[in-house]
């Protein structure tokens, strides 16, 4: 089988590229009459073009009961299914024979945020939440404890549901 060559001739001194740069400074110059898209972040978080997505994964956050304690039961789902290995967690019984995390710690920066804890959860009781500002000044902030996470209120992301694949 022959392989077909094409040959293309490179274009000569002939040939001027002021048309192409006249269009190109066009088209930035007509950005000078459009309406401007620039946010001012600290004060204004949202805006009616913008708004975060409810499907957004961002820090943790373990629900409670009525008593404020936490809902997990200790099965050991979430650590087992974590493709980042980034939770730990200790179980603990008491005497009615009904399991508690002795020591629950989800690592924020192994965590890839995808959500296979919120879904294995048989309690759901610990979920992903929308909130997207967590920044601190020391690394071992970002290891949230047992208290931590159930002291964090942000709504919590409704992640892909089956029923409604294209998130409407």
């Amino acid at each position: 089988m022959a392989i077909g060559v094409k040959v293309m001739k490179r274009p000569g001194a002939e040939i001027s590229y002021l048309r192409a740069t006249l269009k190109g400074m066009a088209l930035t110059l007509s950005h000078l009459w459009r309406p401007k898209v620039t946010m001012q972040y600290p004060e204004e978080k949202s805006s009616k073009d913008w708004t975060l997505s409810p499907r957004w994964r961002g820090t943790h956050r373990m629900l409670t009961d009525e008593q404020g304690r936490a809902k997990c039961v200790a099965c050991g789902l979430c650590p087992q299914i974590c493709p980042a290995n980034c939770i730990k967690l200790v179980p603990g019984e008491d005497e009615q024979g009904n399991r508690y995390p002795l020591i629950y710690e989800i690592d924020e920066f192994r965590c890839v945020f995808c959500g296979y804890c919120q879904e294995v959860c048989p309690e759901e009781a610990i979920h992903v939440g929308v909130h997207y500002e967590n920044s601190e000044y020391s690394r071992d902030r970002f290891v949230y404890d047992l208290e931590r996470l159930c002291a964090q209120t942000h709504p919590v992301s409704t992640l892909w549901d089956p029923s409604d694949p294209k998130g409407e």
